[in-house]
């Protein structure tokens, strides 16, 4: 998997992006950032608050319980207000 991160969650997570391969467990959005949480105190605080945090797989808006997969692009990133 393709992880992106944006905005203060790439500064917080201290990476703009990384692949990973989650254990076999990790098959929603949700879990993936649970398990993320334990990778280091950068995504712990990144992840600290999941409702102003928001996800796209594969470019697409999802939420939490949306499935993950080998190859799938997930990007994490603030909430976007237009004007």
């Amino acid at each position: 998997m393709k992880l992106l991160y944006f905005a203060w969650l790439r500064e917080k997570a201290g990476v703009a992006q990384e692949d990973v391969t989650p254990p076999e467990g990790v098959t929603t959005v949700g879990d993936l950032v649970d398990w993320l949480k334990h990778q280091s105190p950068g995504h712990a605080d990144a992840f600290a608050d999941l409702s102003i945090v928001r996800v796209a797989v594969n470019q697409e808006y999802v939420g939490l319980d949306q499935a993950v997969a080998e190859g799938d692009e997930i990007a994490f990133f603030p909430p976007v207000t237009g004007g």
